[in-house]
């Protein structure tokens, strides 16, 4: 399909645009949305040989490719160009209007003319979307006014690559050394200021973990395919390996020493231990739900021994995401996204991605300043602080003093009044709701416990993991 356009008209546009930057054309407006829905309906191949992807990862793949373009890597404490707010705001809402023409058949009482009361079905937005596009566009709001509060602000700069006057205090020791290092007065911030700082990112830390919730709920309902579960090893033993295998399925096992026993000095073997760990959680779910010992899944280990062994994985799953909600998406999480194809689900799975990213980024920048601050205002604790890294940052993101005591609630301000009583819920009510916060409060160190945690759900549909990032 050629879209036609009129070389005349896109030339007053252009001229407009110049006399003034902040009006935006509607035709122009008009060409982009055509061009970016065509891209949706041909599945991202322009030749039209029908060879694209399906709509639920082209619209996936959309959303995340805006937050790049409009993002990119934010590597400074600072607010966002007016232009690249309003462009994201626009192109963002293009993307998820989509979800407004999802719905489901819902009964509901009508009275006819003649005064019969009648139970007739009605279309209403499905009730995920309804429930988390909201807060998911509260969430995003919340981290675009946490940069804008920054606008006038005065206290604090970035030392330049360049300068060489202060080449000392740039150069940071971490795995971070290409983001600029950050510069506050003297005597370090004044109170308001450092006050704010703080309270800003503790928002930020609830952000983060209220998207990551939704973000893992998103993933726990999407089918497991049927190419990743043909790539398996048939036992837990060859996907963990003999020394893994044997620490999870010892008669005493203990999550902390288990992690003093693990290699965990990089990114990538943190990964492949996750990529482990899941890999032989599908399998042992497979094996307690075959049916007859003849299959290619049948144990010969009791189900109440594989069950543990699954639960105890579960455990060693959910700390690692809490530990380290940084890290690259597994295997596991890729090939659901490649493979999903419901549209709803792959909106709310890249809109949640997207928002936890950016608030894990700004969370770190603004702790660099916090640290920049402290350092000025105790000089003698100079050489054994330092901004911290992201994967420092990770250990406190789960602790009590960042803020955790709040709800997301406390932050979003959301109340009843902001919603339709006959098509949505008190949010404070719902129980999906009441589990985020659960999970916000919780800590690491709390995990051994007797709860179990349901990592995998309906083995017959083949469900994902709860855990993710």
């Amino acid at each position: 399909m050629i879209l036609e356009t009129n070389n005349n008209s896109m030339a007053g546009c252009k001229s407009r645009l110049a006399n003034d930057s902040t009006v935006t054309s509607p035709r122009s407006d008009m060409e982009l949305m055509k061009e970016k829905f065509s891209k949706l309906l041909l599945g991202e191949d322009m030749s039209g040989g029908g060879k694209g992807v399906s709509s639920a990862l082209a619209l996936s793949n959309a959303i995340t490719n805006l937050a790049a373009s409009v993002f990119g890597e934010r590597k400074r404490l600072e607010p966002m160009p007016a232009e690249r707010k309003a462009k994201w705001r626009k192109e963002i809402g293009w993307l998820l209007s989509v979800t407004d023409h999802i719905v489901e058949f819902v009964p509901c009482r009508q009275v006819s003319k003649t005064g019969t009361n009648m139970e007739v079905m009605v279309t209403k937005q499905r009730s995920d979307l309804q429930m988390n596009i909201p807060a998911l566009r509260k969430l995003d709001a919340m981290l675009i006014d946490c940069l804008d509060g920054l606008n006038d602000q005065s206290e604090f700069s970035y030392v330049s690559k360049d300068d060489e006057s202060q080449e000392e205090t740039n150069s940071r020791k971490d795995d971070k050394w290409w983001i600029p290092t950050p510069k506050v007065p003297p005597n370090g911030l004044s109170d308001p200021m450092r006050k704010w700082l703080q309270f800003q990112k503790d928002s930020v830390i609830q952000v983060h973990k209220a998207s990551m919730a939704i973000n893992a709920q998103v993933l726990s309902e999407m089918e497991i395919p049927e190419s990743y579960i043909e790539s398996l090893p048939k036992n837990g033993r060859a996907s963990l390996g003999d020394s893994i295998y044997k620490s999870i399925t010892d008669e005493y096992f203990d999550p902390d020493y288990f992690f003093t026993t693990m290699d965990m000095s990089s990114e990538h073997k943190i990964l492949d231990l996750k990529d482990r760990i899941e890999a032989s959680v599908v399998i042992w779910k497979r094996k307690m739900n075959a049916k007859d010992g003849k299959s290619s899944w049948g144990s010969t280990i009791s189900f109440e021994k594989r069950e543990m062994f699954e639960e105890r994985a579960e455990v060693i799953l959910l700390i690692l995401k809490q530990r380290f909600p940084g890290i690259p998406q597994s295997k596991l999480d890729i090939s659901k996204i490649q493979y999903n194809k419901d549209v709803g689900q792959a909106i709310l799975e890249s809109y949640s991605r997207i928002i936890e990213s950016r608030a894990f980024t700004i969370m770190s920048r603004i702790e660099d300043v916090l640290q920049a601050d402290a350092i000025a205002q105790n000089p003698s604790h100079g050489e054994v602080k330092r901004p911290l890294s992201d994967k420092e940052e990770v250990g406190k993101l789960n602790s009590a003093e960042n803020g955790a005591s709040l709800t997301l609630l406390d932050f979003i301000g959301w109340t009843p009044d902001q919603e339709d009583n006959n098509t949505k819920k008190d949010l404070k009510e719902d129980p999906t709701y009441k589990d985020i916060n659960a999970k916000i409060k919780c800590n690491p160190s709390s995990i051994v416990t007797n709860k179990r945690f349901s990592y995998l759900e309906n083995l017959g549909m083949c469900r994902s993991p709860t855990a993710r990032h």
